[in-house]
């Protein structure tokens, strides 16, 4: 008898210490890595830095060395063709393709880049997620096309399955981390 009250108590202490640490886990799980670069071109683009983390969660997992099957690279997967243009626009100077593996430069050009889109596709996340993996020209051909935009405003379909999977799996992930950190643990 003392055997299964032991065992009892064991479970529902683990039970009470796993209900209390909860967060803890998650944020295991959904760090906030290089915090002062995300919260700093957070602010500095006007950016949710939520947002900035769930995508650099889903594109690298937190990897600055990472390279995609299509050659974007580092945190926020930047193709370095785009670098470059996001490096002019911004004005970075002596701009070289390695510094997309800089967390600093990658993140910053990433955040640029997100808010730009935002701003082209009147503030929808779904459009500039969709624009950020399969392409603003992509996007902007959907829109006028009948078959995947009903009103030009928004996608009813999204005609490429990964950029279908990538924008639900960010917004997922950005709602995890709003949960998490906005929270009062």
């Amino acid at each position: 008898m003392r055997k299964k009250v032991a065992a009892i108590l064991i479970l529902l202490s683990l039970l009470f210490t796993y209900e209390l640490n909860t967060h803890y886990f998650l944020k295991k799980i959904y760090p906030r890595k290089y915090y002062n670069y995300v919260f700093y071109y957070a602010k500095e683009y006007g950016m949710d830095p939520y947002l900035i983390f769930a995508v650099i969660k889903v594109e690298s997992n937190f990897r600055s060395d990472a390279i995609s099957s299509k050659n974007a690279r580092g945190l926020m997967q930047i193709l370095p063709e785009t670098g470059e243009w996001i490096a002019k626009e911004i004005g970075i100077k002596n701009y070289s393709n390695s510094m997309l593996f800089e967390p600093k430069y990658n993140i910053q050009m990433g955040t640029w880049y997100l808010t730009y889109l935002l701003k082209t596709f009147n503030g929808n996340i779904k459009l500039a997620l969709a624009a950020y993996n399969g392409g603003s020209g992509n996007v902007d051909a959907w829109l006028k096309d009948k078959r995947f935009s009903k009103d030009g405003k928004q996608l009813h379909i999204v005609p490429f399955p990964e950029t279908n999977k990538y924008i639900k799996k960010v917004l997922a992930v950005y709602e995890i981390y709003k949960f998490i950190y906005e929270t009062k643990n």
